[in-house]
């Protein structure tokens, strides 16, 4: 998942101030300083990254190899910066090594500290001439988070999107508030999947007796033609629509999903499907609309009870899928032309809108595996 971290150091403490009110509000909770520590805290639940060892994340490098301020050795894993990272780790801290690529050595020296560190924060000083790919394709083994040092939104979107290998995340030292928020909606760009719906035909809509049905209540509000894809089988998931229109019997949810029974499978960010029965507060899902665009929405609230279930098969390219729904007339799937229908309503031969894939699946993750769902 990509993410972005702040760095307004260098800035009156009012200014830093907005910068990291705005970053909050916008989804930062990384920042990184060296002189306002206390006073960032007072801000809100904030992870700060700092030379100081009280730091959430210990910061390597600044006044040191990395930074140029001291030479590098001649055997590079003698490195000042590299064996302290090493003694923090040893110690049980989360450690970020920062290195600024100014000669092929330095960039030799990210390497070795990106076999250490939990985060390598890279600065280059041309982000369309630095080797940066060269040391992402060199730790792409390694469990290592790597972090772009960037100056404004361009160099962010360089590095988050139109590198071939792009870094995991960015810190941005911003100039304007602007800037915080336009990099953070690029991030939700980034993180937005498309899944590619197919129509399938409904064949067969009966009731099946009661079972546990799971409501997802988000904190999100979702609008026609928006829901989550849901089913019994990894294979195939249903677009359930969100309870987003008036009702005549009760008012319009949109905040809320009746998803199905505890059994089935959601759709969660990075393209992993996770179990209704375990989803909680605090977690993410993905909300979906009828063009297939997602979003990750936390889920504020989870509901199980027992209701009346409507077995619901549909068929597309010779694929059989099933899903399980509540037996009411608050409950819609979506049909081909983008429009909710509800399952009181759904008759054999109607065409509604489903993402088939080709993935097997061992927890949640998709693998390249023959399995059978019936």
């Amino acid at each position: 998942m990509k993410f972005a971290w702040i760095m307004a150091e260098g800035t009156e403490w009012d200014q830093k101030k907005t910068f990291i009110t705005t970053a909050l509000e916008s989804g930062m909770d990384h920042v990184v300083d060296f002189t306002d520590v206390d006073k960032i805290r007072k801000l809100g639940n904030i992870t700060v990254i700092s030379d100081m060892e009280g730091s959430d994340i210990v910061l390597v490098g600044r006044n040191g190899e990395g930074d140029s301020t001291l030479p590098l050795p001649q055997d590079l894993t003698q490195s000042k910066d590299l064996t302290a990272v090493r003694h923090l780790k040893k110690r049980g801290k989360v450690t970020a090594a920062y290195v600024e690529i100014t000669s092929k050595r330095h960039e030799e020296l990210a390497s070795l500290l990106g076999r250490e560190a939990d985060y390598l924060i890279l600065l280059g000083r041309d982000w369309k001439v630095i080797p940066l790919e060269n040391i992402i394709a060199d730790l792409q083994k390694e469990e290592v988070k790597l972090v772009a040092s960037v100056a404004d939104y361009d160099e962010a979107k360089l590095a988050l999107e139109t590198l071939e290998y792009g870094t995991e995340g960015v810190m941005i030292s911003p100039q304007e508030v602007g800037e915080i928020k336009k990099v953070a909606e690029l991030l939700e760009k980034i993180e937005s999947e498309a899944y590619s719906l197919k129509v399938a035909t409904v064949t067969r809509v009966e009731p099946v007796g009661s079972g546990d049905r799971v409501c997802v209540d988000t904190c999100s509000m979702m609008s026609l033609g928006e829901g989550m894809l849901v089913g019994s089988y990894s294979q195939g998931l249903f677009l359930v629509h969100s309870e987003s229109l008036e009702s005549e019997y009760v008012a319009s949810r949109p905040f809320r999903v009746n998803a199905g029974p505890v059994h089935a499978y959601v759709m969660a960010p990075g393209n992993r499907t996770r179990y209704l029965s375990e989803i909680q507060t605090g977690d993410e899902v993905l909300a979906v609309d009828k063009n297939g665009k997602s979003r990750s929405v936390i889920v504020g609230r989870v509901k199980i009870e027992k209701r009346p279930l409507m077995l619901v098969e549909a068929e597309t390219e010779g694929v059989v899928l099933r899903t399980l729904l509540q037996n009411a007339e608050t409950i819609r799937l979506v049909a081909e032309d983008g429009t909710p229908i509800s399952v009181a309503d759904l008759k054999v031969g109607h065409k509604i809108r489903v993402y088939l894939d080709e993935s097997a699946r061992h927890f949640g993750m998709a693998i390249e595996e023959s399995i059978i769902e019936k």
